[in-house]
């Protein structure tokens, strides 16, 4: 037992064919390659526009909380 050997990543690569298709493998191949070029795209154009992500305000100094109730929600 332990681990598979290369037979045993064979069976189930042919399983799978048999399963999916060749045709259907290939598509769900080019949709991932896809989305991960858009993805990696997308990340370049920020760092092109020199976006940072917004910080979280900062607590004080001293470390102390404010506690507060809200009256009225506003909506916009």
């Amino acid at each position: 037992m332990g681990s598979f050997s290369i037979w045993h990543w064979l069976v189930v690569l042919v399983i799978v064919l048999l399963v999916f298709g060749t045709k259907k493998l290939r598509n769900i191949g080019g949709d991932l390659g896809g989305a991960v070029k858009n993805f990696k795209s997308a990340m370049k154009e920020e760092e092109a526009k020199g976006e940072k992500p917004a910080e979280l305000p900062r607590q004080a100094e001293t470390g102390a909380t404010i506690e507060g109730e809200v009256k009225e929600k506003q909506q916009g």
